[in-house]
């Protein structure tokens, strides 16, 4: 709903731009505001924890007190079930020759998982995030990816609702990131959100048992919650820096997520690997 920038670059140089940052937001009608000490917000914001704000925009006088009052007023936009309003409307293919089909649950996916799936000779079915199990199920899938996406997990009750079903046909299943947590209260765990999320290229992650560190690309602002997994479940990644849980494995070895992001765009390719691990599960 708005940007905030210390300055903006009005001359990009990257030899695919086509628009300046200033264009696009016009271009979307998201105002931004420059000039700010983003550096004094991150500090402020890693002190107190993720807040809401407003951003006002007038050619008046800014009165603070009505600021705040409107701040304390705004609806936390992660009470919306942000992924649906992400995901696509319709059924999409891509790739209909792949020897295999998998299905990718849509909550706000990223080009790039269908880039690491089509890469690796796989038909992708692409369904919006409030499709039914049987829904998934008519496309008959050897898998089903379930993606990433903003808000909270908890708004995604059509999509934990399928992948239940989905579990219990022992169907292989492979969340990232909000997937991940997807599959999680699925299986009745229960998630959480963080003070501070994990943001950026290089959050490290440990491997539960070979404590083997991966560097990998982050997102998000909730997390599972590892001591509500079930017995049969297990927590398979770490997070290096907090503890928190970064993915998880079920005892069959058919239903896997990770809290990071195995196809990067942008950052570390150490953990794409993840997505041949989930193939060689396919029926």
């Amino acid at each position: 709903r708005g940007y905030i920038v210390s300055e903006l670059c009005r001359a990009p140089s990257h030899a695919t731009s086509r628009l300046t940052l200033d264009d696009w937001l016009r271009e979307a009608g998201v105002p931004g505001i420059e000039g700010v000490d983003t550096r004094a917000m991150t500090k402020r914001l890693r002190e107190k924890g993720v807040m809401l704000g407003v951003l006002e925009v007038s050619a008046g006088p800014v009165a603070l007190p009505e600021l705040r009052a409107a701040a304390r007023r705004t609806a936390d936009p992660n009470l919306r079930p942000l992924a649906e309003e992400v995901s696509v409307r319709r059924a999409r293919v891509v790739n209909p020759r792949g020897l295999k089909t998998v299905v990718l649950l849509d909550c706000g996916a990223k080009e790039s998982i269908v880039r690491c799936l089509v890469r690796r000779k796989v038909r992708v079915v692409r369904l919006p995030a409030a499709s039914s199990a049987s829904e998934i199920l008519a496309h008959e899938p050897a898998g089903v990816v379930v993606s990433n996406g903003p808000g909270d997990p908890a708004t995604c009750r059509a999509a934990v609702e399928a992948v239940r079903g989905l579990m219990k046909r022992r169907l292989p299943l492979f969340g990232i990131c909000l997937g991940n947590q997807i599959l999680a209260l699925a299986a009745g765990a229960r998630t959480y959100k963080l003070k501070f999320g994990h943001r950026g290229q290089n959050q490290p992650c440990l491997e539960v048992g070979t404590k083997r560190c991966r560097i990998t690309s982050q997102n998000h602002g909730y997390a599972v919650d590892a001591s509500s997994l079930p017995a049969d479940w297990r927590p398979w990644f770490e997070n290096a820096n907090d503890g928190t849980n970064e993915g998880l494995l079920h005892r069959s070895g058919l239903f896997l997520g990770v809290q990071f992001h195995p196809e990067a765009a942008p950052g570390p390719t150490d953990t794409e690997f993840l997505f041949d691990a989930f193939l060689e599960r396919l029926r």
